[in-house]
């Protein structure tokens, strides 16, 4: 199973030079795993650069993978994941659907570089 973070995704979208190293994950659909926040992120980047259809193209090309919503457990496991490691809230919460799903991570968000179960790519 895999998880893109938004970084990935958006890097993907805009066709960056590191949108290479997402486009196995992104492609095998049946084993991408979506955290729902992911979806918040891209969304929201996407319709504050682009704009609103652009951003409804995205979040349905998210969808195709297995959407996965915050649940009060993943909240909970996300928190002391958060406290662990200093991350941010989505990056938590982004580590804790990847755990309980068995995935792998994939992203050029430096918060993550360090973290078992993660494929971190410097960003260009």
């Amino acid at each position: 199973m895999n998880i893109v973070d938004s970084s990935g995704w958006l890097e993907y979208f805009a066709g960056g030079p590191n949108a290479g190293n997402f486009e196995s994950p992104l492609e095998d659909v049946a084993a991408l795993v979506v955290p729902v926040v992911t979806i918040y992120e891209v969304f929201k980047v996407v319709l504050r650069e682009s704009d609103e259809n652009a951003a409804l193209q995205a979040a349905a090309a998210m969808q195709k993978g297995t959407v996965v919503e915050m649940t009060v457990n993943l909240a909970m496991a996300a928190s002391k994941l958060s406290l662990q490691y200093k991350l941010p809230m989505a990056d938590s919460m982004i580590l804790a659907t990847a755990q309980a799903y068995k995935a792998t991570i994939w992203t050029q968000d430096s918060d993550f570089k360090n973290i078992a179960g993660v494929r971190f790519f410097e960003k260009h």
